[in-house]
């Protein structure tokens, strides 16, 4: 039934609780489950902090109160009082998925576990991450070993081991290059980590803020939480919408100025959220990407060179080759798509999939070519002693070595390197790529096009693109994004990194707090260095007080 009233239109029987409307009958304290599902978790923890029932039923309700409150109590302790209990999953923000799955640790109440954590501020603002960090040490002190695979500054400074491996990606990584606690940190360790975290190596502040005089302004915002908003987004420069996780960022820009400008041009057939009108000369603005973290191929074929046009060109390389010719060979040949130069057996694959009936599907090595994908044939054709299934099997950065002295293929493969990702190989299949990986790739792929090719004012829309990235690789980021900027396009990054958000050159603040009652405010708009002077209850303001004042 409730298939009827999906969008923004609320089902007038279970006003969005799911539940049957006879529900509203049963009753606790004059409050029906109903009431309890829409309030706020800090409101639903309080009302069983201070339920008062009769002494049979405190008695019979006892335990069930105690898991009750202490689960509740969870949630508000990683900062999710905000949400309400009927909140669908896939509504919440990666941050907000993060710390319900801390808040179910907590609850598990286990002791003398190892809890492995893969990047679990992801997603987090500075404030929220200072509340994780605090969640992480609650699990240490209850006798649990708790390992977290992270970037984040803050998480590392609170650890009390810090294994660090390196000294950089790909070939020239893998190797342990410190171990100990932070105060044996020095300049002695050569490391990128180090470095930036004793302050030897860190992202300069720019010394000037582009100027701009051109913008689009969303008037009327007042889907979900945002407070009937009126916010401005300027064209031709580098802009950071941030504030805490829940306050509206993600409902801002994904759900109203994207929809709203791409249906202008027919480029976006999504609906937009509620608001009035969009004023601005919208005409300055030619295309709109909006660069997410959604894979960039279904298929086990689908690769990094193959999504920024560079296997045409490989494709080519060697189909010049002197063999080819003396074969016949065409550059579909080496390719794994089509009939010809691929292995039959496999398709192409590498491998042949053996269905089970009752478990997982199961993967074997094809046999006819030793999971090299081509026919025998085929890899006898070489270039400078290498056939193309080790050119897929190369790095970028080995592929760059290699290749420069083909200008063709060196220039389409680097900017896959100046995103940052110069360790992933050419040939991997798009499947095993991270959501930032995947990120990235599409930047690059725009980096890769020719000036000619985008014309015009793009605008670009980032979500999160640091996610999973070191220091050291967010200086490569920012440097990719830039040119971006300079070559006449604009840029709005949704982002928490106190790195990104001090080098923008505006600033749009959410905010005070998440959820329906606190967040959805516009709380600044303007440049870094007003935002530290102007800024009025922002935790945002206040963290970055300190990246600009280094």
């Amino acid at each position: 039934m409730l298939s009827r009233y999906r969008g923004r239109t609320t089902c007038p029987d279970c006003r969005g609780t799911k539940l049957r409307k006879d529900a509203a009958y049963v009753k606790i304290a004059d409050t029906s489950i109903t009431d309890l599902v829409l309030m706020p978790i800090e409101e639903t923890l309080q009302f069983f902090e201070t339920l008062k029932l009769p002494a049979y039923e405190k008695k019979v309700s006892d335990r069930i109160l105690t898991e009750i409150r202490s689960r509740l109590e969870y949630m508000d302790k990683v900062g999710l009082g905000y949400l309400t209990l009927n909140r669908v999953t896939s509504t919440l923000s990666g941050g907000e998925f993060q710390r319900i799955k801390l808040a179910t640790s907590l609850g598990s109440a286990l002791v003398g576990s190892m809890y492995i954590m893969d990047e679990p501020s992801i997603g987090l603002h500075p404030r929220d991450t200072a509340r994780m960090v605090e969640v992480l040490k609650s699990l240490r002190d209850m006798g649990n070993t708790v390992i977290v695979v992270e970037h984040e500054e803050e998480i590392m400074r609170a650890a009390d081991q810090i294994i660090d491996i390196g000294p950089d990606a790909g070939s020239h990584g893998g190797e342990l290059i410190f171990q100990g606690s932070q105060k044996e940190l020095n300049g002695k360790v050569k490391s990128h980590t180090v470095d930036y975290l004793i302050g030897a190596e860190k992202i300069p502040v720019p010394t000037v803020r582009r100027k701009w005089k051109d913008s689009v302004s969303v008037i009327g915002a007042r889907e979900n939480n945002l407070k009937n908003l009126t916010v401005k987004f300027p064209l031709g420069v580098l802009t950071v919408v941030t504030g805490v996780s829940g306050s509206g960022k993600s409902t801002l820009v994904k759900k109203l100025l994207y929809p709203a400008l791409g249906r202008m041009n027919g480029s976006v057939a999504e609906t937009p959220g509620r608001y009035d009108r969009l004023e601005g000369d919208t005409t300055k603005i030619s295309q709109i990407e909006f660069v997410d973290q959604n894979p960039i191929g279904k298929s086990s074929r689908s690769n990094p060179i193959s999504y920024i046009k560079a296997y045409d060109a490989i494709r080519n390389l060697y189909a010049d080759q002197p063999l080819s010719k003396q074969r016949g060979y065409k550059p579909s040949h080496f390719s794994f798509n089509v009939d010809g130069g691929r292995c039959e057996t496999c398709q192409g694959e590498g491998e042949i999939k053996v269905e089970m009936q009752f478990m997982a599907d199961i993967f074997l090595k094809c046999e006819s070519c030793e999971g090299k994908r081509f026919k025998q044939e085929v890899l006898e054709v070489q270039h400078k002693g290498a056939n193309i299934f080790e050119i897929l099997d190369m790095t970028v950065e080995n592929a760059l070595e290699f290749f420069k002295d083909k200008k063709p293929v060196y220039e389409k493969i680097l900017p896959l390197y100046e995103v940052g990702l110069g360790y992933v190989k050419l040939g991997q299949s798009s499947n095993s790529l991270s959501g930032g990986e995947a990120q990235r790739v599409k930047l690059a792929s725009f980096l890769g096009k020719n000036n000619s090719d985008t014309t015009g004012n793009i605008l670009f829309i980032f979500d999160e693109p640091t996610t999973g990235l070191h220091f050291h690789d967010i200086s490569k980021l920012l440097k990719a994004v830039n040119a971006l900027v300079d070559i006449g396009h604009t840029v709005i990054i949704i982002e928490h990194n106190l790195e990104v958000i001090k080098c923008a050159d505006w600033i749009i603040d959410l905010g005070p707090e998440g959820g329906e009652k606190k967040g959805g405010n516009l709380l600044f708009a303007g440049t870094p260095e007003d935002m530290i002077k102007k800024a009025k209850g922002s935790y945002t303001a206040e963290f970055l007080k300190g990246k600009l004042r280094k």
